[in-house]
């Protein structure tokens, strides 16, 4: 790779870099996938690995890192976690082919042959078995967004369309791990990957997905938008594209209805912290808090629903009926999960057979899963109390008997994940096989005689018949016992000398080697033969096997919910077509778990929203509760609609059609908005959107502004809510004025967090009571905090002076002008003497007084105190 002119590995180089584009580029050499120039760079600083260098490029060294082969998903997977794209560049044909094709110096041909993205991972390693690995594609046709949406893994695929406006909400459900849209397309999401806008026509879309499952009409899979289609044209587009021409595992596609699930936006799934906390950890998290899932399949399943709850009131009771029958059949729940933890990953495994990326473990996980599906089947199906679901679900087990019979006889009880070495394939299966199998087998035995008759012949107990991949089969002996066998008559042929060992070769040694390597190697070819034809016959079976794995995982999740249900005495939700919302002690899952795990207990409250009282304005201290009990309802709706058990003694819940959540905002520093700004964007998508049909909870709508804005802003709001969209809707608030709006809104209704003063402490008690909240303890609350007392006391003073103005005047902030910045007020003796005493000690750096300083403090501090 020196001179001016580049290598001829080089040229090849740069000819497969100039493909991959912006992926990084691993090039196989041997045993290693190695990487140049900047991806070198960037690569061994994601991964922490040395950074070399080899020969020249331009007069320049070339930089240069590499990992093993034997290990490279480990450090793709690092790489993808970072927001790496990787090409695999391959080679494509061996030394020897390259020999006979271009002569002794012939460099062997490479090609990518694929490329790694965070959406597009089937390797077990790769992926988190409790979360699904989403890839989706979006583009416009005639003002709608067409979505598509899938996982590869499993094979999973959806395709929706809705308004421009409802893009960014629809997205936040999927979560996709990576997001294609056409290029210079102005709606475009920011974190979309651009591709060539010719692959999002619909006709196109029609025809490849027409090609992919190989049938005349879409009719049977449902009705698509030209949208739709133009998304799922993109997204295969794109498959096709990294997978360089071969497509994973594509289930048919399933239409979305937009109104067949509750709508949540960006901001509310934020705010509710469904999948993962504000932090983006799973831990602390709704799903983390309800997951009793015994399988990866059922985890996923169960991450989906909470993503997407449903608005059909028949499809809610059916998940509910399987709850309530494992719910209350403990024992039969337990035999259940039992054999459900022992299940394989079904859908996984699938993916990545159908993607040619299966292992004999991956068909020998199929085998298992299925036996164990068709176990259950047998089991549950001669129940007479059987939950329609399961009724629908049980036909799904079965039908796989002459599939698992075959891999049962033609494969190993525990199939390797690799196949290079064969071994998988079972005995007496294959006649001829066993045959080749016994002829290498005698050649190796005789081998070990052959090491033994050397011995005896030559007398050097030291001799050795050894392998390698370079020299095959050889005789070694030590140095100094070598010379006996170098005569030209000793029927020994000299083949290396190493520093303390010569090694040879013999003409029966030589014959039983090729035995062996022939044997072997026509053993390989029958497993590989025999690997093809059962992989075949899994894809050919693929609809129905991953129709079995989606049924397990519907089990998994039922019978999860009624664990999680009978744990924390859950109960089932009433739902009905109203729109009333009547929660008796209701609990916040994710809170109640952790003060659990503290040995506290949660302080469980009532709400009952009704036509005549739908709108509560909640008050009272800040830690009192009230974003808790606002998150709480949200979360009960959540999971009632969802299909599942919620955390409350009884739940009635009228069917919501949108759920909205603003509580709480950050700033927005990477879209220049400030909090303020976030509350109003999302505020105005609430007012905007909400019907009466919705579930609104507000907490503090505009404390990030001036109080009289902020004030005049909440007023307006809580009028529209209540007026205008109609919705059953808690609004938590610091506002006391605003309580004056129960004279004018007949569905309004005042409540607040109960707090109390005991001997100048400040008590929260967490619960909810009507009327309105009699004063705010926000100083108390501060003092509850740590602020300094001076500092209470100071605001003490100027809360004093304001309460004086706002009762001579009744404005809310009169004689604030009178108030000196500075002053020395007199209010500051309504605290006890000793707080100068206090206010003294808070002065004082403790670690940084000497003994005498620390002696003059306490005759100081004694003086204060008399």
């Amino acid at each position: 790779m020196s001179g001016s002119s580049a290598s001829p590995m080089m040229v090849q180089y740069l000819a497969l870099k100039e493909q991959a584009e912006d992926c990084l580029l691993f090039y196989r050499m041997g045993d290693f996938f190695e990487l140049f120039f900047d991806d070198a760079r960037l690569a061994a600083q994601v991964l922490d690995i040395a950074l070399t260098s080899r020969g020249e490029h331009m007069g320049l060294p070339i930089p240069m890192c590499g990992v093993p082969v034997h290990s490279a998903e480990g450090y793709l997977a690092r790489l993808i976690k970072a927001g790496c794209r990787v090409a695999i560049a391959e080679q494509i044909e061996t030394p020897e082919e390259a020999k006979r094709r271009g002569g002794s110096k012939a460099l062997v041909a490479r090609d990518i042959v694929r490329f790694v993205t965070a959406g597009t991972l089937t390797e077990e390693a790769l992926l988190e078995p409790r979360r699904a690995n989403v890839l989706a594609a979006v583009c416009e046709v005639r003002g709608q967004c067409g979505i598509a949406a899938c996982d590869i893994s499993t094979g999973r695929m959806e395709l929706e369309e809705c308004a421009p406006d409802r893009l960014s909400a629809a997205l936040a459900r999927l979560g996709a791990s990576e997001l294609v849209a056409p290029e210079q397309w102005d709606l475009a999401p920011a974190a979309a990957m651009p591709r060539p806008a010719r692959e999002f026509g619909s006709d196109q879309g029609e025809a490849r997905l027409k090609a992919v499952h190989g049938v005349a009409t879409l009719d049977g899979f449902g009705m698509f938008s030209r949208a739709m289609l133009a998304a799922a044209g993109g997204l295969i587009a794109y498959l096709d594209h990294v997978g360089r021409g071969k497509l994973p595992l594509l289930l048919p596609p399933v239409a979305r209805s937009g109104d067949a699930h509750l709508a949540m936006d960006e901001a509310t799934r934020a705010s509710l912290e469904i999948l993962v906390t504000s932090q983006g950890s799973r831990k602390g998290s709704l799903v983390d808090a309800l997951d009793r899932c015994v399988t990866g399949a059922g985890a996923r399943l169960l991450a989906e629903d909470l993503s997407a709850p449903l608005t059909d009131l028949t499809l809610i009771e059916a998940r509910l009926e399987l709850v309530q029958w494992l719910h209350d059949d403990p024992l039969l729940r337990a035999d259940l999960r039992t054999v459900l933890r022992a299940l394989p990953d079904l859908g996984r495994a699938l993916g990545r057979v159908v993607a040619g990326r299966g292992s004999p473990r991956d068909l020998g996980q199929l085998r298992d899963g299925l036996t164990e599906a068709r176990r259950i089947h047998d089991f549950l199906l001669p129940r007479t109390d059987l939950p329609e679901l399961l009724r629908t679900l049980l036909p799904s087990l079965a039908g796989h008997g002459a599939l698992c019979d075959h891999f049962a006889r033609a494969l190993v009880p525990s199939p390797p994940t690799e196949r290079g070495q064969g071994g998988y394939i079972a005995e007496d299966y294959d006649a001829a096989l066993d045959e080749l199998r016994r002829i290498s087998g005698d050649a190796r035995r005789a081998i070990a005689a052959l090491e033994t008759k050397y011995r005896d012949q030559t007398g050097i107990v030291a001799l050795k018949i050894r392998h390698n991949g370079v020299l095959g089969y050889f005789i070694e002996v030590p140095a100094g016992r070598a010379d006996a066998l170098m005569a030209p008559d000793s029927g020994f042929t000299h083949r290396q000398t190493m520093a303390g060992a010569v090694r040879f070769n013999a003409v029966a040694l030589h014959e039983e080697a090729s035995r062996i390597a022939q044997a072997g190697g026509h053993a390989l070819a029958a497993e590989e033969a025999h690997f093809e034809q059962l992989v075949a016959e899994a894809i050919a079976a693929r609809h129905a096997i991953a129709a079995t794995a989606q049924a397990l995982a519907r089990i998994d999740v039922a019978a999860g919910q009624a664990e999680r249900a009978a744990e924390s005495g859950w109960s089932r939700p009433a739902i009905s077509a109203g729109l009333a919302l009547e929660i008796e002690q209701g609990r916040h899952p994710v809170v109640e778990a952790a003060l659990a795990a503290k040995g506290e207990r949660f302080v469980a409250n009532d709400c009952r929203l009704a036509s005549h009282d739908r709108l509560w304005l909640v008050g009272g201290p800040n830690m009192g509760g009230k974003s808790t009990f606002l998150r709480q309802n949200a979360l009960i709706v959540l999971l009632a609609q969802a299909g599942g058990f919620v955390p409350a003694a009884r739940a009635r819940i009228g069917l919501v059609d949108r759920l909205f959540s603003r509580v709480g905002a950050s700033d927005n520093l990477a879209r220049g908005r400030s909090t303020f700004m976030v509350e109003m964007v999302e505020t105005a998508a609430i007012l905007a959107q909400a019907s009466e049909r919705s579930f609104v909870i507000l907490d503090e709508v505009g404390r990030g502004t001036s109080t009289y804005d902020g004030l005049a802003l909440a007023w307006a709001v809580v009028e529209a809510v209540h007026g205008v969209n109609r919705s059953r809707c808690l609004f938590a608030t610091h506002y006391h004025e605003l309580a004056r709006l129960a004279d004018s809104c007949e569905a309004l209704s005042l409540h607040h967090v109960r707090a109390r003063e005991w001997k100048g402490e400040l008590v929260l008690l967490h619960e909810v009571a009507e009327g309105p909240a009699d004063r705010s303890y926000g100083l108390a609350v501060a003092k509850l905090a740590g602020v300094p007392a001076p500092v209470v006391a100071r605001a003490k003073a100027v809360l004093d002076k304001l309460e004086k103005g706002r009762a001579e005047t009744g404005g809310l902030a009169a004689g604030l002008g009178d108030l000196p910045l500075f002053a020395a007020t007199a209010a500051a003796a309504s605290e006890p003497e000793v707080d100068a005493l206090r206010a003294r000690l808070a002065e004082v750096d403790v670690d940084a007084l000497s003994p005498r300083d620390a002696l003059e403090l306490v005759y100081a501090l004694k003086h204060l105190a008399e």
